[in-house]
């Protein structure tokens, strides 16, 4: 691979009709950025990126250009879904996938693909989703498959709680028969509320999968995969760019009837680029998969196995997170963190809120001031949401922690 420093002057550019030239480089100051998503991504994979955007593996095309389906290609894919496989020590009953677009192609493809496995298991029942609406993300999943006509029961619904905690199971409804999967956000990114175990026999009948949305915290922590059906996780919140979205599916969960079954039973077909058999029988390169994006995915995953694999990263994320929740704590008064029960907050987005509208105005500026960007809260919420992705720094969030007790002191 070519160095750094033989790629610094890459690039001039046309400025008001005068030609400019600017000296262009491959490194950055390390950015102070908690926003949601679109997220921060580790320099050295960027820098990586960017060289293999030029020319990859000394060929004269760079990793954006080569055929989805050429050696080189199928390989990314293939180093890719190894390295997840290592990460989440994910065992052989499970396949992994990519497909294009994010969390909201999901909340689609899940029921379309879900209720059809469902039917070739029951002889063409039609079956039913539960729903947990716990945050803003859950509960567009939930109506998304609602619109696309299929049944859908909610077992639980905190929006009238402002989504301010996930009540134990016992307190859910009744999951009942003919029940496909029951569906949940593992981390809500707009509300900052998290799971933090999972469902057991005592609530989740047999027979009935887990699905989890885990876009916002995949590879953030430890899981059990086994005790999922499928898990979904958009790249772009924790560890990669958007356009791609990672698929964790039990091998039981992939055969469907035909397309003459499917009509016969009465049960919407799914779209061929989101056809779950489709897309594992070609390797996630059915269609055009965005190969530089998984290349970003094989280079995160890389740099995670390096660094010590994910016992590493969820302690470093666990610290993070305690350290930020203990400061905003010390000032019950000033700030206020809407999830009220500690034992659900989120790792990943935590989210507060200070005593005006003014005062969150001038937390921003003197925020960017101090070169700390990403902090406005989501537009629906409003408040302040710090994402402490795994590519942020523990250094970035002292610098927050700084900043929350100098303004707490100076503005109380």
């Amino acid at each position: 691979m070519a160095s750094f420093d033989s790629y610094r002057e890459l690039f001039s550019y046309n400025n008001n009709n005068d030609t400019m030239s600017e000296a262009r480089t491959l490194e950055r100051e390390e950015p102070n950025y908690f926003g949601a998503g679109p997220a921060l991504l580790p320099t050295s994979v960027l820098q990586e990126a960017a060289l293999d955007l030029l020319g990859y593996e000394g060929d004269n095309l760079g990793i954006g250009e080569i055929s989805h389906r050429s050696k080189p290609a199928i390989k990314v894919i293939d180093d890719t879904k190894a390295n997840l496989t290592k990460l989440l020590n994910i065992p052989d009953t499970h396949e992994v996938f990519f497909m294009q677009g994010g969390g909201t192609t999901g909340f689609s493809s899940i029921v379309y693909n879900l209720f059809a496995n469902y039917a070739k298991k029951t002889n063409g029942q039609k079956a039913k989703a539960a729903y947990a609406i716990t945050g803003s993300w859950s509960k567009k999943a939930s109506e998304e498959a609602t619109r696309l006509g299929f049944e859908v029961d909610v077992v639980v619904n905190t929006k009238s709680q402002k989504f301010a905690d996930i009540p134990p199971y016992s307190e859910w409804k009744a999951i009942d028969k003919n029940t496909a999967y029951l569906y949940v956000c593992d981390n809500e990114t707009v509300n900052g509320n998290e799971f933090k175990d999972i469902p057991g026999p005592e609530y989740l009948p047999e027979g009935v999968e887990l699905v989890a949305d885990m876009s916002s915290n995949i590879l953030s922590k430890a899981i059990d995969v086994s005790k999922y059906g499928l898990i979904m996780a958009g790249a772009q919140k924790n560890i990669g760019l958007a356009g791609l979205t990672i698929y964790i599916i039990k091998k039981s969960l992939i055969e469907q009837p035909s397309d003459e079954e499917l009509r016969s039973y009465g049960i919407p077909l799914t779209p061929i680029a989101f056809h779950y058999p489709t897309v594992i029988s070609n390797n996630s390169a059915y269609n055009t998969i965005p190969i530089f994006t998984c290349h970003i995915l094989k280079l995160v995953t890389e740099k995670l196995l390096s660094e010590g694999g994910i016992a590493h990263i969820q302690k470093l994320n666990e610290q993070k997170a305690d350290l930020l929740y203990s400061a905003l704590e010390k000032y019950p008064g000033f700030y206020t963190l809407p999830i009220s029960n500690p034992n659900v907050r989120s790792n990943m987005n935590v989210v507060f809120t200070l005593p005006s509208e003014e005062l969150e105005a001038k937390f921003i500026k003197e925020a960017a001031e101090r070169k700390l960007s990403g902090l406005k809260g989501h537009r629906s919420v409003g408040g302040m949401r710090a994402s402490i992705y795994n590519a942020v720094t523990l250094h970035s969030v002292q610098l927050l922690v700084d900043l929350v007790n100098e303004f707490a002191t100076n503005n109380s």
